[in-house]
């Protein structure tokens, strides 16, 4: 039995799953792994860099014959990076952080999907105006970037659902199992987009150290915050923080932020702890779902096991 939504029908899918496009670590591997299991693999092409969409966007399209898709950081790009990634022909390209109205003419064009995942009203307004297929609504829960003054998923994926309908929301932030998936479903939403619980598979492009801390990881030892984007100089708008694991400059700098910025000498401390082995070679982006995360399996059977943990979860809600 497979679970029908408006996104599965829309997008031809087997399974109301997407693997969130997480920038670098969503490779064509594992994005082709999740679509030939069923759900929707979205590729994390970041910043559009050109070598690293290529060299991924090939190995997907090869990987698989199911609907795939892509997903950029919409603050980071520019219009030739999205123009780049449709010449794979992939069924779906989805925007996250900024403004997608420069970039969605291009999507709409040539037929594929657009998803435009929002954080808050006015972004969900925006994106039904724009004239957006799927909007996800992210809830602080998530690993990695979020609005620094988002909401939690629970209220407000309804609330999302509400707004855009008769546009199907997927629900992300939090959910790591079956269960997050149905409670998505019951909340109104088409589907779930899901990040952490993909980190830690067999076909993630994660050094196996992060994969490591992601399965011994707890939800309760993870923060949001801007100390690390900005000790990396990473460029990300100050509108928008990370929920990652511990780390040390975490404790070194979190409630120091404005001072953080204006001392140089930190940056290169960083960098220096870098090339030492001090520090992990990148924060571990993990939200607090990250307790349900316990092994590393393959990523297909990953999504056939959250269908049927999710059909589970409801069909024991109804028979309750």
């Amino acid at each position: 039995m497979a679970l029908r939504t408006r996104f599965t029908e829309l997008l031809g899918v087997r399974h109301p799953i997407v693997l969130a496009p997480m920038g670098g670590s969503a490779g064509g591997a594992l994005a082709a792994a999740v679509s030939h299991g069923g759900g929707l693999g979205m590729l994390g092409s970041g910043d559009g860099e050109r070598e690293w969409l290529e060299r991924e966007s090939s190995i997907l399209a090869s990987g698989t014959d199911r609907p795939w898709g892509v997903g950029f950081l919409t603050w980071a790009i520019d219009v030739g990076a999205v123009e780049r990634a449709l010449e794979y022909a992939p069924r779906a390209v989805m925007f996250s952080f900024g403004d997608p109205g420069p970039f969605v003419g291009p999507v709409l064009r040539s037929g594929a999907v657009l998803i435009v995942q929002v954080t808050d009203e006015e972004e969900a307004r925006r994106a039904v105006d724009l004239g957006a297929d799927v909007v996800v609504a992210q809830g602080t829960e998530a690993g990695g970037h979020g609005a620094r003054r988002g909401r939690s998923t629970l209220p407000f994926v309804p609330l999302v659902v509400d707004l855009v309908a008769p546009v199907p929301v997927l629900a992300a932030g939090g959910i790591a199992d079956g269960r997050g998936v149905a409670a998505a479903l019951a909340l109104g939403a088409a589907g779930a987009l899901i990040g952490t619980r993909f980190q830690a598979t067999a076909e993630a492009l994660v050094d196996p150290a992060i994969t490591r801390a992601i399965v011994e990881g707890r939800g309760r030892d993870t923060e949001r915050g801007s100390v690390l984007d900005i000790v990396r100089g990473s460029g990300w708008p100050p509108e928008y923080t990370a929920r990652t694991l511990g780390h040390p400059y975490l404790d070194r700098w979190r409630g120091r932020e404005a001072e953080l910025a204006a001392d140089p000498r930190a940056g290169r401390d960083y960098r220096e702890d870098l090339a030492r082995g001090v520090i992990p070679p990148l924060p571990v982006w993990a939200g607090e779902a990250v307790d349900l995360v316990t092994d590393r399996p393959c990523a297909a059977d990953l999504v056939a096991t959250l269908a049927a943990q999710a059909e589970d979860a409801l069909g024991r809600a109804g028979r309750r």
